[in-house]
């Protein structure tokens, strides 16, 4: 009968071809003065099988990383050139010098009448800041030349009408060398270089160049 049931599991364990879970790490009862161990030389071989397999799969996914890398170093060296070429180029040196030239502020900052040239106002050179903010209302100032604000203007006006150019000029009056400077809460007509710091109720600054 237990020859039987042996019998039986082999031709299970041949079929499936997984041997009966119940009689794994076990080794079988020699039959017939045979030597056992199948299941263990079995299970040795898959597992040797399996190491094998995934060696290979690590050794394969290495050598595709090396060639990968070899690529990225051997590309050639045309961009690199072609990059040193163009930084050396009169264009882009002109750009860097624009780039240097942004975030200096005037000192002292002026106002001017539209005779006076706009720019970065420096003790040696005496230009209208035309880069102004206002630190009280945050906008910037507007200013047109040959205009000054006519009398009745106030601070509802500007409140309601401010940046826009079409709406202001109801209050524009033409005036040959004036500038008529305004933010949303100030304004002024100024006819020659004044000095920003000379008039204290004026909250603008140089927004920078």
């Amino acid at each position: 009968m237990a020859k039987d049931l042996d019998e039986l599991l082999d031709e299970v364990e041949t079929k499936f071809g997984r041997p009966d879970p119940l009689r794994l790490g076990m080794v079988e009862r020699p039959r017939g003065g045979g030597g056992g161990g199948g299941i263990l030389s079995n299970d040795r071989n898959r597992a040797e099988a399996k190491e094998n397999l995934r060696s290979t799969e690590t050794f394969k996914k290495e050598h595709d990383l090396d060639s990968l890398i070899n690529e990225i170093f051997e590309e050639p060296n045309f961009d690199k050139k072609r990059f040193k070429l163009k930084s050396k180029s009169s264009g882009n040196t002109s750009v860097r010098a624009s780039f240097q030239g942004l975030g200096k502020s005037c000192s002292p900052v002026y106002l001017g009448g539209s005779t006076v040239p706009c720019g970065i106002g420096t003790n040696t050179s005496q230009r209208a800041c035309d880069h102004l903010r206002c630190i009280a209302c945050d906008f910037w100032v507007v200013s047109y030349d040959d205009y000054g604000w006519d009398k009745s203007c106030d601070y509802l006006f500007f409140r309601n009408n401010m940046p826009e150019f079409h709406k202001l000029k109801a209050k524009l009056v033409k005036k040959k060398g004036t500038r008529a400077y305004a933010c949303q809460c100030s304004w002024r007509t100024v006819g020659e270089l004044t000095d920003l710091q000379t008039d204290h109720r004026l909250r603008w600054v140089c927004g920078k160049h």
